[in-house]
């Protein structure tokens, strides 16, 4: 980049796990990272060409996984950097990017994206999300996307990653561990609806109504059986993610009497012989128009 943002103190995050020194959410995250590559089958699937994306940003880059995988698997890539709002998870991903030799071309920075990218305009070939449901509420997409489209180049890609708060499992416990995550994310302003596709079912519409062009989506309808390695991440995911989600739960639903019986249950559940879970992810991308027109930021709350 032709200027680097310069270190400073972490604001307070709308992620919905507070404890940023929390080691199960950072474990958690690390897992879930891999999972979403390995899932769908790679770190730009569904991309025309990929190898002619130089210069990336990753935005809510997390552990930093996606975007070392990124660097890895194409070495066109020459400037890749990882944003997130918790220095705890951006010094792991720093270190994770010396562990895998690609420090020369990925750079990761503690930054608030809701606040903005601390950028130079037209800086990036792609700008990628994956996930910012964990911390983006309805209100903050359309002064996020105006962002995006600042920072990357005319003809540039947005891409976003999303999946349903929903799942369809042998587990009826973990079903109804997805109905309370569910509603409490809706309670407090992450979905647009209370139903399983309260936000993948707006991004396509988010996306237009803010500028982007010639939109394509993809749907990920994914699979863990019991005995595979996908499924075994998948249970470590969702057993750390019962325990670090739990205040998140508390305060924006009411628990019934019993949840600790139903996670307890679930965990059994998830560990039977027959064990099956499905879920969805929804991939939508676009292009930034050569003219970024400034659209209102209003709340379409």
């Amino acid at each position: 980049m032709s200027t680097s943002p310069k270190p400073h103190p972490e604001h307070p995050s709308t992620y919905f796990v507070q404890d940023r020194s929390n080691q199960d959410e950072l474990k958690r995250l690390h897992i879930q990272d891999q999972l979403m590559t390995e899932v769908m089958g790679g770190v730009l699937p569904e991309q025309p060409d990929p190898a002619s994306f130089e210069r990336v940003l990753d935005v809510g880059c997390g552990t930093g996984n996606w975007l070392i995988e990124v660097a890895k698997t194409y070495p066109t890539a020459r400037q890749l950097a990882g944003i997130d709002v918790s220095r705890t998870f951006i010094e792991y991903a720093r270190a994770q990017a010396e562990a895998e030799q690609v420090s020369d071309r990925v750079e990761f920075h503690v930054m608030d994206a809701l606040r903005m990218l601390e950028f130079p305009s037209d800086s990036f070939d792609l700008v990628n999300q994956r996930a910012g449901m964990s911390y983006l509420r309805t209100w903050d997409w359309p002064k996020l996307l105006q962002e995006y489209q600042r920072v990357a180049r005319p003809g540039g890609v947005i891409r976003v990653i999303e999946g349903d708060p929903s799942v369809e499992s042998s587990s009826p416990a973990l079903i109804s561990l997805f109905a309370l995550t569910r509603q409490a994310f809706y309670q407090s302003g992450h979905l647009f609806t209370p139903e399983s596709d309260g936000l993948t079912s707006h991004l396509a519409r988010l996306l237009h109504q803010h500028g982007l062009q010639g939109l394509q989506k993809r749907v990920y309808r994914i699979e863990y059986h019991a005995g595979t390695l996908q499924a075994d991440m998948f249970i470590e995911d969702m057993e750390r993610g019962i325990r670090t989600g739990a205040p998140f739960l508390s305060k924006w639903t009411r628990l019934p009497d019993d949840y600790e019986e139903i996670c307890q249950r679930a965990i059994r559940e998830m560990h039977e012989p027959n064990f099956v879970a499905t879920m969805n992810l929804l991939a939508v991308w676009g292009n930034v128009s050569d003219t970024i027109e400034q659209n209102p930021v209003d709340s379409p709350r």
